[in-house]
């Protein structure tokens, strides 16, 4: 049987090695558009402090997925899902290739969520949201700090990464100023008196400038020389901008084929999506309770339970495991249940 898998993310690999090692007469197949190998997106959030951090994020090659038994075709854009003919077209190389599947994971993930207003100043502002994400800021801070000495950052949104993000360019010693639309940081994932602690860390100990209810309207500048438009006020004199506004799953190629989706893509208690051979899951991947859990543990959870199910292994539908999101930040230990 050729279970083809389209992501190699948290999700995609887990469930690679993971199925491989139940059922070595299976064939997986992994397609991944990334080409630097499998990374921790969580560690992300830390690409300022850490000088390893482009090493030290890899956490295993394409090359030795595929020395485990796990064919893997990086560097892959999948152009087109064709469920009647159960195959997958993608992009190589300037070549155009396919793959035939009896069962399919979409691990497709999901892309930063840029406002709106933000969409006609692509080149004014960054997000963390890839290794190539990473390469690009670290770039652009090293040629920040060649010009002006120390980096004076704007980054927009106070949810968990938009938190985890000032506190590491902080932690490298750069200025940062944090905008959130809201009263306070973390709303979906704190009670407000740990969102006034953690309000108090960020700027009193920590030193990031944290202002809340602004709802920024757009950017200006050129290059390192960058202005904040608030509903009131401009701010200036910014080097950066990242914006962190939370996620958007990729649901575009299930949404090509066919395949129900909302939020996300929908799929069952089983993790199958409305084509009963093709699963979703991971940050892409929406329960029947309209949640998308977005996280470290329920992603992998997903991934090995549905290795287990394929596998004729698995018994009941899968379980959300018990789970706390909890910001990376120095001295905040607080956490909530998942909300999202």
């Amino acid at each position: 049987m050729q279970i083809a898998i389209v992501g190699s993310g948290i999700a995609g690999v887990t469930f690679a090695e993971e199925i491989h090692k139940l059922d070595r007469q299976l064939h997986v197949t992994l397609l991944t558009r990334e080409t630097c190998g499998y990374y921790s997106r969580p560690l992300l959030s830390h690409c300022f402090s850490r000088t390893d951090i482009e090493t030290k994020i890899v956490l295993k090659s394409f090359d030795a997925l595929a020395a485990s038994g796990i064919a893997v075709e990086s560097g892959a854009e999948v152009s087109q899902l064709d469920r009647s003919a159960k195959t997958l077209r993608f992009h190589k190389g300037g070549e155009e290739k396919s793959l035939g599947y009896d069962k399919l994971v979409l691990a497709t993930g999901s892309d930063a969520l840029v406002p709106p207003p933000f969409h006609s100043q692509a080149g004014l502002f960054h997000v963390l949201n890839s290794f190539d994400d990473l390469v690009a800021l670290r770039r652009l801070r090293e040629k920040i700090i060649t010009q002006h000495s120390r980096p004076r950052w704007a980054v927009i949104g106070g949810g968990l990464i938009g938190c985890e993000v000032s506190v590491d360019l902080a932690k490298a010693g750069d200025s940062v100023v944090l905008f959130h639309a809201l009263p306070r940081l973390m709303e979906r994932q704190l009670t407000e008196e740990d969102s006034a602690t953690l309000l108090a860390l960020l700027w009193e100990t920590i030193g990031v400038e944290v202002l809340l209810d602004q709802a920024v309207q757009g950017f200006s500048g050129v290059e390192t020389d960058l202005s904040v438009s608030l509903a009131s006020d401009t701010m200036q004199g910014f080097h950066g901008i990242i914006v962190a506004c939370g996620f958007r799953p990729r649901t575009e190629l299930a949404q090509a084929a066919g395949l129900q989706t909302r939020r996300g893509i929908l799929v069952d208690e089983y993790l199958a999506t409305s084509d009963p051979d093709i699963f979703a899951i991971g940050d892409s991947a929406e329960l029947p309770d309209g949640k998308l859990y977005a996280y470290v543990t329920p992603v992998r959870s997903q991934a090995l339970w549905l290795a287990k199910h394929l596998s004729g292994q698995g018994a009941g539908a899968w379980q959300i495991p018990v789970f706390k999101p909890k910001a990376k930040v120095p001295g905040f230990e607080a956490a909530m249940p998942y909300l999202f």
